[in-house]
């Protein structure tokens, strides 16, 4: 018989990190406010968050993050001169950011790693298992990651990471689960993980990407993490913990991803995930389209 687990309701965003890749852009704004077409990458990822059922969002930022909070915040100078022109598109759009979800905001303060931003979310998480969204992972919405996530932790307990297949030659940008079959098709036991190694050493190709369902037992083991790979306090390190031991805070499972992903964490597959979703905009994408093909065939 199938055990029921706690209803999730909290997801943490951690994003404190400086964006260095995406100088000088990110000098004085954030990586998470880069535009996606017309919106922030980051109001993406509270939308999926939102979508998935999780209303309690807890944002990680740190020093010059604090267009975040604005962003999600109400703008009323704006909405009243949205109002008096009578431009209620614009202002549907300008109070869409504000409705997703309650948000709250912590600082991480020292930029020690994953592990220890998600370790900064503990006071408001409390014993509750809880998910995390990492910005640079954008999941369409057509193809309902996080909700499935949440599905198999309140199915199984534990925790659950998302993976994806990639080629052996990547697998070392990526965290990496050695894993075993379950009867579900896109479920997959894990039971060893390894922070971004070499193609030879990879227990296989799957990669862990942005999406997490935690155990609070996690907050346990995180104290207790020295620093790993770049020094830093890795989230892989504490879920391999987990992983070896069940007893500690219940199995991890991995749910195999093959949907749509739209990796903005460098400079080329954020051109490109600009591209994909320009492409499929009702609005824009039909000129779009037309000006890319002439564009490519008079480049090529």
């Amino acid at each position: 018989m199938t055990q029921s687990h706690p209803r999730i309701s909290k997801a943490v965003i951690p994003a404190a990190g400086l964006g260095t890749r995406f100088l000088p852009a990110t000098k004085a704004t954030p990586k998470e406010m880069l535009p996606v077409v017309d919106k922030p990458a980051i109001q993406y990822v509270v939308e999926e968050a939102a979508s998935a059922g999780l209303d309690d969002v807890l944002m990680i930022t740190g020093r010059n993050k604090r267009p975040l909070e604005d962003h999600f915040d109400r703008n009323y100078e704006l909405e009243s001169a949205l109002q008096k022109k009578g431009d209620a598109g614009r202002l549907a759009k300008v109070q869409e950011s504000s409705d997703l979800a309650t948000m709250h905001y912590v600082r991480q303060g020292d930029p020690k790693g994953l592990g220890h931003a998600v370790l900064c979310a503990a006071p408001h998480v409390g014993h509750e298992p809880f998910a995390v969204l990492l910005g640079d992972d954008l999941i369409d919405p057509r193809d309902p990651l996080l909700k499935r996530m949440v599905e198999v932790q309140e199915r199984h307990g534990g925790s659950v990471i998302a993976l994806m297949e990639v080629e052996p030659e990547q697998i070392h940008l990526y965290g990496c689960a050695a894993v075993d079959a379950t009867e579900d098709a896109d479920v997959v036991k894990v039971h060893d993980l390894v922070e971004k190694p070499s193609a030879a050493d990879a227990p296989s190709n799957y990669a862990i990407i942005g999406r997490y369902v935690l155990d609070p037992h996690i907050f346990d083991i995180l104290r207790k993490t020295e620093p790993g790979r770049g020094g830093e306090i890795q989230l892989t390190d504490a879920l391999q913990q987990l992983a070896a031991d069940e007893k500690v805070g219940g199995p991890v499972h991995g749910v195999v991803f093959k949907g749509r992903r739209y990796d903005t964490g460098d400079r080329g597959d954020y051109l490109r995930a600009i591209v994909r979703l320009a492409c499929e905009r009702e609005d824009l994408g039909p000129d779009f389209r037309t000006w890319l093909r002439s564009y490519v065939a008079e480049e090529m």
